[in-house]
């Protein structure tokens, strides 16, 4: 309806400025739904935004729009409010029209799977495997997977992926932590260095080594302390200068630790690595599905790393003349595209940084995205990264390499997750001195979790409350959300018990009857779905679309508390019985984009 209305207003801003003899200005019509409907269905602020450029009072402007408005069988009445606002008044089957929309669409209403605006590759996540997902992880889960949903729902074809960081020195510490833990398990005795990863995930790891490999990778303690010396330990009462060095010097012992299991496990050392990046992969896995999170493709850093394409990818910029040499290393001119500094792909000693193979990960991504296009008529292509607020400052770098290659500013985008910190409750399960995702999922369920997370704008601080997650009530959104959906599912069963049908044809037939303020209320709120889904995607902000189901949700408890469905008047009946069944259509719908189960019972 809102675009029938701003072909409307388009039409008579057009028609009076051929009145007036001047240039329509290049103005699309706003139009808001009201929220107090003595002010109509829907309303403009177009004469206002107007009157300067054409040199007219707004309220002049208003009347001579409004006199210049096509004829609309949409459209009751139009009414001039204020300085100049157009108030527009819908007629009975404009309002009620949705509905045959709904039934005829199902639980894709609003929705557009053409991907006829090009392709879209979401990366999310992306945590390190060396360790099981925190609860800030899943905020970018519950993120990145809803803008993947809602991109495919309103024209893109979406690809989502995880890249896995399996390579660099993350991974060696993994190792050198695995293996200590399998000695510790066969009875070796040391302190466990301070920069290794000391959790109890780590001992669960190497239990299960032991427990496949035997005492094939044992070695004396003495052989793996050879050459190392002590550890430096940091004094008490030690100012962050010398906390700092000290923290340094643990490194570079554990950096020693890492040699000697290199050295001491020869072949195997990568047998060890793999085992440890297989049994941390494998809970984040588990994690991500019991979170309702899926992905087209898990990508190795290790796999880049092995086909050279960091080399490969820096060449081409070279070709360009974007990189230059300084102090023997190789340096990327990202100075010219905004970045505050340039930055280091190759090391003197030929060693590539990590940034060289994050950059050589995005060109891969727009290649294969690029390779997937059908013809130079189909859209570009978007990079979507999901990052922690952390990264902040590794934007600018990898947006002007993309730039570089592809002369394009808005080839990526960016979006950060903020800090999640939880309140009020204790956790019934923890998995050692953090909480994980996981832990949090078990306590409170994977919809809750979800829709919590949802629940802010990702740009926001976010605090989770535990207790109120896991409630039953009305004050926890999510149950209020499924607990609509349940009692459309309750109406029908009581229906069916007594001996009832649903006339659908007779509902449509009669849904003039639905006159009610909570009727048009609920009615209003399922027509502006389409428009939600469409800013939703376009804006990158999935929380809008749980606002959405929960004003859904308010508009459906407002009709049920306030009417009877099932009545002795026929058409009255079957009118109320399918606006419900379009409710519950897109209700299954939202939820589904959200990634949160309908409940058909609570």
């Amino acid at each position: 309806m809102k675009s029938h209305l701003q072909d409307l207003l388009t039409q008579a801003l057009v028609q009076a400025c051929t009145t007036l003899g001047k240039d329509a200005p290049a103005v699309n019509p706003v139009i808001d739904a009201t929220k107090d409907k003595s002010h109509g269905d829907f309303a403009s602020n177009l004469a206002m935004a107007c009157a300067k450029p054409l040199g007219m009072a707004p309220r002049k402007l208003a009347e001579l729009l409004v006199a210049n408005l096509p004829v609309s069988g949409h459209v009751a009445k139009v009414e001039i409010a204020g300085p100049g606002f157009i108030n527009f008044f819908l007629t009975g089957d404009a309002v009620t029209a949705v509905i045959p929309e709904i039934l005829k669409a199902g639980e894709s209403f609003g929705q557009d799977h053409s991907a006829a605006k090009g392709r879209v590759m979401v990366e999310f996540v992306s945590a390190n495997p060396t360790g099981p997902m925190h609860v800030g992880h899943g905020r970018g889960a519950a993120y990145g997977d809803t803008l993947a949903n809602l991109f495919a729902a309103t024209g893109y074809s979406v690809h989502r992926e995880y890249y896995i960081n399996d390579a660099g020195r993350q991974v060696d510490v993994l190792t050198m932590s695995v293996w200590l833990r399998y000695l510790e398990a066969g009875g070796a005795t040391f302190a466990f260095p301070k920069r290794g990863y000391p959790a109890d995930y780590i001992k669960r790891t190497a239990e299960a080594l032991r427990a496949a490999y035997g005492a094939a990778f044992e070695h004396p303690i003495a052989n793996v302390l050879d050459g190392c010396g002590a550890e430096p330990q940091v004094p008490e009462g030690a100012d962050d200068k010398t906390k700092d060095t000290i923290k340094l010097a643990q490194e570079k012992y554990a950096d020693g630790l890492i040699e000697r299991a290199r050295t001491l496990l020869g072949v195997h050392y990568a047998t060890v690595t793999q085992a440890a990046l297989a049994d941390q992969l494998a809970t984040i896995r588990a994690t991500l599905a019991s979170f309702n999170v899926r992905y087209d493709q898990w990508y190795s850093e290790q796999s880049l790393v092995d086909s050279g394409f960091a080399k490969t990818a820096i060449e081409r910029l070279k070709a360009k003349d974007f990189v230059y040499e300084k102090d023997g290393a190789q340096w990327l001119k990202t100075t010219d595209f905004g970045d505050e500094k340039d930055r280091v792909l190759f090391k003197a000693d030929g060693a590539a940084t990590y940034f060289a193979n994050d950059l050589a990960y995005h060109v891969d991504k727009l290649d294969r995205l690029l390779g997937a296009r059908a013809g130079d008529n189909d859209p570009q292509p978007l990079l979507v990264d999901v990052w922690g607020a952390d990264h902040h400052g590794y934007i600018a770098r990898v947006r002007a390499a993309i730039e570089m290659l592809t002369g394009r500013k808005d080839a990526l985008h960016v979006a950060l997750m903020q800090f999640v910190t939880l309140s009020s409750g204790k956790m019934g399960k923890r998995s050692g001195n953090f909480v994980t995702l996981q832990d949090l999922i078990d306590e409170v369920g994977a919809d809750s979790t979800r829709f919590f997370y949802l629940s802010r704008s990702h740009d926001q601080h976010l605090e989770f409350d535990i207790d109120l997650a896991r409630s039953q009530s009305n004050d926890n959104p999510v149950f209020y959300v499924q607990y609509a959906h349940a009692r459309i599912c309750s109406v029908f069963r009581q229906l069916v018990e007594k001996g009832g049908t649903h006339d659908m044809a007779l509902g449509l037939a009669s849904l003039a009857r639905l006159e009610t303020d909570e009727e048009k209320t609920l009615l209003t709120a399922l027509a502006r779905y389409p428009e939600l889904l469409r800013v939703a995607a376009a804006n990158r902000t999935p929380h809008t679309l749980a606002f959405y189901v929960q004003e859904l949700a308010a508009a459906l408890h407002g009709l049920y508390n306030q009417h009877k469905f099932l009545v002795d008047d026929a058409a009255l009946q079957a009118a109320r019985l399918t606006l419900i069944r379009a409710t519950q259509l897109v209700l299954r719908g939202a939820l589904g984009l959200l990634g949160v189960t309908p409940k058909d019972s609570m």
